[in-house]
């Protein structure tokens, strides 16, 4: 039961990650009548499915009983004022995050963002060793390298990007300074959430929660800061349709996916996930979207940074020592 809920759970990472890469890129890039939905109340929608995905989850928890459900959401967050407030760092800078991938997806194609993204490898494994005074080993360190060289030569400009439609130089720049903000901005939260999670003892989907409420406010705030006028003008919901709203149920089921991978699979099998999205978003990037022209160059960033996802995984068992006659 175990092992078919480790790959269940590895093959809907690779079509949430996959699915919501191409999607996000194919909603920002289609043409069509009236004004394009604004990615800021995207994100605030997101954020309110996933608290209500993961009241679900507690309730569930709960033995479905609302009762139950209400003590414990009435114990864990209201009662725990300061338990709850320490939420509000990673949930404004996931908030952040979250609003910048739509940037970096409006201006680079579904490929080039899969494979520079992994350099969230790099800021979480950096984050780790400072802020929880982790060490890596050799094979850990080693695919950190080969990580970013593989990265630099997905970015390694070719003749081939004068022939992707409507890219522009300065989107690309644009595009890369975001995916890089937001791979900092990963790796910072992502160890924060971490130790918090090991300080305490309450669950995931409470911690949800809490990220999902501050998130929600923090989204908010962007969205009448930033596209306050947009909305006056054509409401909340202004470009809304299908591939939107499937969009934001990808966006927000993202991070109980990733809980339920942590949960029962292993780091090796989450970078065949990984590799398994790159190339799959490659391919439908090429074939699909077609605004994806893959050079020699970009295949062996590609390959290196592979390479590194399982090496970081990897974990070699020493070898027993031969018994002597």
């Amino acid at each position: 039961m175990s092992t078919n809920l480790k790959y269940l759970s590895l093959g809907i990472l690779v079509f949430q990650t996959t699915s919501l890469v191409l999607t996000m890129r194919y909603s920002r890039t289609l043409k069509e009548e009236g004004p394009r939905y604004l990615s800021s109340t995207a994100v605030v929608v997101a954020e309110f499915l996933k608290i209500m995905a993961c009241i679900l989850l507690v309730y569930k928890d709960s033995k479905c009983n609302l009762r139950a459900l209400n003590r414990v959401l009435h114990d864990e967050i209201i009662n725990k004022p300061m338990e709850t407030l320490k939420l509000a760092i990673p949930s404004g800078i996931y908030t952040l995050q979250n609003n910048l991938l739509y940037v970096a997806l409006s201006n680079l194609d579904a490929a080039t963002y899969q494979v520079t993204y992994q350099l969230k490898i790099l800021t979480t494994a950096l984050f780790s060793v400072s802020m929880l005074s982790k060490k890596l080993g050799v094979y850990q360190w080693l695919s950190l390298v080969i990580l970013m060289t593989g990265v630099a030569f997905v970015q390694w400009p070719s003749d081939s990007q004068s022939t992707t439609k409507e890219l522009s130089a300065g989107s690309q720049f644009v595009g890369l300074i975001a995916v890089l903000i937001a791979c900092f901005s990963s790796g910072f939260a992502g160890v924060y959430f971490e130790k918090i999670l090991k300080e305490t003892k309450q669950s995931v989907w409470i911690r949800n929660i809490q990220l999902g409420f501050f998130g929600s406010i923090f989204g908010l705030m962007g969205v009448y800061i930033y596209d306050g006028e947009l909305l006056s003008k054509n409401g909340f919901f202004q470009g809304y349709n299908k591939l939107t709203w499937i969009v934001v149920v990808l966006q927000a089921l993202g991070g109980l996916v990733i809980a339920a991978v942590i949960k029962y699979a292993d780091n090796i099998l989450k970078g065949f996930a990984t590799s398994l999205s790159i190339i799959l978003s490659t391919l439908i990037s090429y074939f699909w979207l077609q605004d994806f022209v893959p050079t020699s160059v970009f295949f062996f960033g590609a390959i290196l940074v592979i390479a590194a996802t399982f090496l970081y995984g990897y974990d070699p068992k020493p070898a027993g020592n031969p018994v002597k006659a």
